[in-house]
């Protein structure tokens, strides 16, 4: 991020929580009350029933450590995510601890050694996370039973002998504190900038708009096909991320065409995906796949033309190639 600042960039990231202003803030937030500010208030878009979608920002007056801009935000639905999350981790962890109790009171349990029940109960509480709300004791169990002490069959007067054994068994308890003390901060999250001239509404917009960036990675990586990359030097490696950076602001500025080109026409949505289905928001790999069959068949006899045969555009193609304002003259001009 500094090298990003240094350079003159531009950033907005979530904050990690391993870093101690997060640990700060929701320890203050404990008995605090930060004046949010409302952002967002939109229907639930999942269930139409159900619990609106609130956004709030609020931003500390201390900045980070290293001076930039912190902006928390704080969603509704997020919160009742987080809540139900934990729910579900503790439910699950603990119908795996009482599986582990039943092994180890089993007659012939395989769990006799301390180290390995130890093992078995962290990584229970490592899968499911929740080594911060239950706590784990072992502890040594006595089962007593009785034998002969001497051999033949048992009577009135017949002397019987003690004998113990120690056996391992859990047990545990839920640390109401720590659930109570995150579930305070259900929901909120810390967002960093360096970014001053951006108010904290202006910063979850913009991080909002992560989507968007990413979706350009992903296609770098799977349509594009950029990795591996078995050039060493770093020259040649920064010309061949130009040449797909100039690849992908082709791509985009092609969907942007199209996209504003539907609007245009009042087109909701185009026959792009495979069996035609429909496709709202077109994508360059979409429209190339769409031409990908059509063919100009040239026939030649000693280095000169015969015929050309044209390709056949579909309808579909004609449309849109119209929408993208490329006259169909480019694919069926025979010179």
């Amino acid at each position: 991020m500094q090298h990003i600042a240094r350079a003159g960039g531009r950033f907005v990231t979530v904050m990690p929580r391993s870093r101690q202003e997060d640990a700060q803030f929701r320890k203050w937030i404990q008995t605090g009350l930060p004046a949010w500010e409302l952002v967002w208030d939109r229907p639930n878009a999942r269930e139409a029933d159900g619990p609106r979608d609130l956004w709030y920002v609020f931003k500390p007056e201390l900045p980070s450590a290293e001076l930039f801009g912190i902006v928390w935000v704080w969603s509704t639905l997020l919160t009742l995510h987080h809540t139900h999350k934990r729910q579900r981790r503790l439910a699950a962890a603990i119908e795996q601890l009482t599986d582990l109790k039943r092994r180890l009171a089993a007659a012939r349990a395989r769990l006799r050694g301390a180290a390995q029940i130890d093992l078995q109960v962290a990584l229970i509480l490592e899968r499911y996370s929740v080594g911060r709300y239950i706590k784990v004791s072992r502890v040594v169990r006595e089962v007593h039973s009785f034998k002969q002490a001497r051999r033949g069959r048992p009577g009135p007067d017949t002397a019987y002998r003690k004998i113990t054994r120690r056996r391992y068994d859990i047990e545990w308890t839920l640390d109401a504190q720590a659930i109570a003390y995150d579930q305070r901060s259900d929901g909120m999250y810390p967002l960093l900038t360096n970014d001053r001239s951006l108010s904290p509404a202006q910063v979850l917009t913009a991080h909002k708009g992560q989507p968007r960036i990413e979706k350009r990675f992903e296609q770098l990586k799977t349509v594009h096909e950029i990795a591996p990359v078995f050039l060493k030097n770093e020259a040649r490696i920064e010309a061949l991320f130009t040449l797909y950076f100039l690849a992908l602001l082709v791509q985009a500025l092609i969907e942007r065409e199209l996209r504003q080109g539907m609007k245009a026409a009042a087109i909701e949505q185009l026959p792009l995906y495979p069996e035609a289905r429909a496709c709202r928001r077109p994508t360059t790999e979409h429209i190339l796949r769409l031409f990908s069959l059509t063919e100009r068949v040239t026939v030649l006899a000693n280095d000169e033309i015969i015929r050309v045969f044209p390709p056949e555009l579909t309808e579909l193609q004609r449309q849109v190639l119209l929408l993208l304002g490329v006259p169909t003259s480019t694919y069926t001009n025979k010179t």
